[in-house]
């Protein structure tokens, strides 16, 4: 997903000391991340624009391209095959909720009846209920860095179990399933990286067992 910072409020970390000249304390970091939240959940945006909270900032991402798309449906459909009737579901284009954090995974695996899970407010399902998350990454330094860097850390603080990274822009293209998170710490402790046409299996979770290969990535792009 490619962000666009026109229009897109960030919020970044203020020491909460005074300078040396003196002056008005910084609001504590609860209060801008309160703020941030509520900025978040009255944005109104263009059809074909989502908005996502992730590490202190806020970020309004586009529809993506063509083959960023056909990734993210053949992994759909083959998922839901795997799948099959049992409790677990793929879902795509919807809110997952940790406390004042809000992403909008290409594709995520969460219970079918997730009623339970879901938010006071309605705005989504709750990270805790979330199996796997996999996001395609997008061309351009900030999409990628998102994807690679500070989704990384949302979603191990957050505790998600398995997140998968489909990365066409690193080397001939790359699948790097991460596992064993620490929320404490925002890192995963187990990564397996594996380039396009090497198939790789999803080791825990609800898609334990799940193979990503070339019929989902396609060939090595630019081999």
């Amino acid at each position: 997903m490619t962000a666009l910072t026109h229009g897109a409020p960030e919020v970044t970390e203020v020491d909460e000391d005074p300078g040396p000249h003196g002056g008005p304390e910084a609001p504590p970091r609860a209060d801008l991340d309160e703020a941030l939240w509520q900025a978040w959940k009255t944005l109104e945006l263009p059809e074909g624009f989502h908005a996502e909270i992730v590490e202190g900032s806020i970020e309004v991402s586009p529809t993506g391209r063509h083959c960023h798309g056909q990734i993210v449906n053949r992994l759909r459909r083959a998922l839901e095959r795997f799948l099959g009737d049992g409790d677990h579901v793929a879902y795509q284009d919807m809110n997952v909720i940790h406390e004042m954090t809000a992403c909008v995974p290409d594709l995520f695996v969460a219970p079918e009846d997730d009623t339970e899970h879901v938010t006071e407010d309605g705005l989504g399902p709750k990270a805790s209920c979330v199996e796997m998350v996999v996001e395609v990454v997008s061309p351009g330094h900030r999409a990628i860095g998102r994807d690679r860097l500070h989704k990384r850390r949302a979603y191990a603080r957050a505790g998600v179990p398995v997140y998968v990274l489909i990365d066409d822009h690193d080397g001939h293209g790359t699948v790097t399933v991460l596992t064993s998170p620490s929320p404490g710490e925002a890192v995963y402790a187990a990564e397996t990286r594996v380039p396009y046409g090497t198939e790789v299996a999803i080791p825990d979770g609800a898609a334990r067992g799940f193979v990503i290969g070339e019929a989902i990535t396609g060939p090595r792009r630019g081999a």
